[in-house]
């Protein structure tokens, strides 16, 4: 398909939503703004520009044509989601310039290098032990694990372009697409999940504790911490599957870097101390972004990390642009009335229809409807609650609806490169092509269904949760 038809079907469907009858219950600002909404998604798919052209255009024009003030146009370039991953870039050029991270991947590699397979599983058992307390999966599974997964690709000569198969473009859709499964293990492992529980209380008068959380949660994580990796081995192999020598190589590698240097020393107390920010936010009341600024500011005041490094990392600034626009929109589609008028006519159609169906088509529509977020807060809190109360009234089991809904908030994360702060940190990395992305999303999602809602379900009623 050509540039020029591209930038057709994407105008076209601005200018054809644009015109048509704005549905009742709608201002016409509101329909305008799904308009360029819709067509901005399209234009993430399609391409006719780079994302941050696309992005760009879109809140200009939503300006522009005085669809939403320019305030509102700009507000996601200061979403503390868009610094946090701005952050997570320059921890990895830390990792990275340092060594630190090619010590790491050795050392891992030391001890699980065996197989591509086994590696991934390592870093899923990574992720999971450490989410309890990183009530953050941008923080954790972006600031966190992307460092390790990048510099264990680059150990393996797999980078961006014609090596990326080799086993980078495998490692870091497992860390990726397996981390949304582990956020919905805990009430602390996501930052919207304390809200929903709450949204829960009011909403249905439901008490969800962090133990009734885990308890729920448990065997539906294991169950994807189990089954996503091997399904993706074997839907997205990578070239390197066997890596016996990997091993022997990694002795050798590490005994040649000798004892750690000190910017190694520096860049790994810098990351311990942000890892033990955010897994204590809830107590010192950091927030997860100013703690990851105030590990670049560290960086940068040591000399681990020069203002021209920073200036150099392009990825982090091209996803700040088009991050930044997606969210702008999305945030505005909600405040000005789209997103809860969406809600209340899909939750209203359910009326008179089985609970068993009703929450069916509930979970789906709210799960798929993700298509058009740029935040997992943003999602639950626009549509939480109304849906949860239309599956109460419909008759179905109160827990069941709240848990149900409350994991696919997380399990969501997935399906698009922008769907979560963490998503445009991995995809930004270039290994993997955004047609590829959403493929595995979806599949991923799918096999999360049959998981957390199927076997999910039949676990809460074994526990008499409904």
């Amino acid at each position: 398909m050509s540039k020029g038809v591209r930038c057709f079907l994407t105008a076209g469907l601005i200018a054809v939503l644009w015109f048509l009858p704005v549905p009742e219950g709608l201002t016409p600002a509101a329909w305008h703004l799904f308009a360029i909404f819709a067509g901005t998604i399209l234009g993430f798919i399609l391409q006719p520009f780079p994302l941050g052209t696309v992005a760009l255009a879109a809140i200009t024009f939503a300006a522009l044509t005085n669809t939403i003030k320019p305030a509102e146009a700009l507000a996601g370039f200061s979403n503390t989601v868009i610094w946090l991953i701005v952050s997570a870039f320059l921890f990895a050029q830390g990792f990275i310039k340092t060594g630190l991270g090619r010590r790491i991947a050795y050392y891992l590699i030391l001890k699980f290098g065996s197989s591509s397979l086994k590696l991934a599983y390592t870093l899923v058992l990574s992720d999971f032990i450490i989410a309890p307390a990183t009530p953050s999966n941008t923080a954790r599974s972006g600031g966190i694990l992307f460092p390790i997964v990048r510099s264990l690709a680059s150990v393996f000569g797999s980078e961006p372009g014609a090596t990326a198969r080799k086993i980078g473009a495998f490692l870091l859709v497992v860390s990726f697409q397996v981390d949304a499964p582990i956020a919905a293990a805990f009430l602390t492992a996501c930052a919207p999940n304390p809200l929903m529980a709450e949204l829960a209380r009011d909403t249905a008068g439901l008490e969800i504790s962090w133990g009734l959380w885990a308890m729920a949660g448990i065997v539906p994580v294991l169950l994807s911490m189990v089954v996503l990796p091997y399904v993706l081995y074997k839907l997205y192999p990578p070239e390197i599957q066997r890596t016996p020598e990997a091993q022997s190589l990694a002795r050798e590698k590490l005994t040649e870097m000798g004892a750690m240097t000190r910017d190694e020393k520096i860049i790994c107390g810098i990351f311990v101390g942000a890892l033990l920010l955010w897994s204590t936010s809830g107590y010192t009341g950091v927030n997860a972004t100013i703690a990851a600024l105030l590990g670049v500011t560290a960086m940068l005041l040591t000399g681990v990390l020069t203002w021209e490094d920073v200036l150099r990392e392009k990825g982090a600034w091209d996803g700040m642009m088009w991050m930044g626009g997606i969210v702008s929109l999305a945030g505005a589609l909600n405040k000005i009335g789209f997103i809860p008028w969406f809600a209340a006519s899909v939750t209203g159609a359910m009326t008179g229809v089985s609970w068993g169906l009703t929450l069916g088509i509930l979970f789906l529509v709210y799960l798929y409807s993700h298509y058009g977020f740029a935040s997992l807060s943003g999602h639950a809190t626009a549509m939480y609650a109304a849906f949860l109360a239309v599956a109460v009234a419909a008759g179905a089991p109160p827990y069941l609806a709240a848990l149900g809904l409350a994991f696919l908030s997380n399990l969501m994360a997935g399906l698009t490169h922008y769907s979560t702060g963490s998503a445009p940190i991995y995809f930004g990395a270039g290994y993997v092509t955004q047609g590829q992305w959403w493929k595995l999303g979806f599949v991923c999602s799918v096999i999360n269904i049959i998981i957390w809602i199927g076997i999910g379900s039949v676990w809460w009623k074994i526990l008499g949760i409904w």
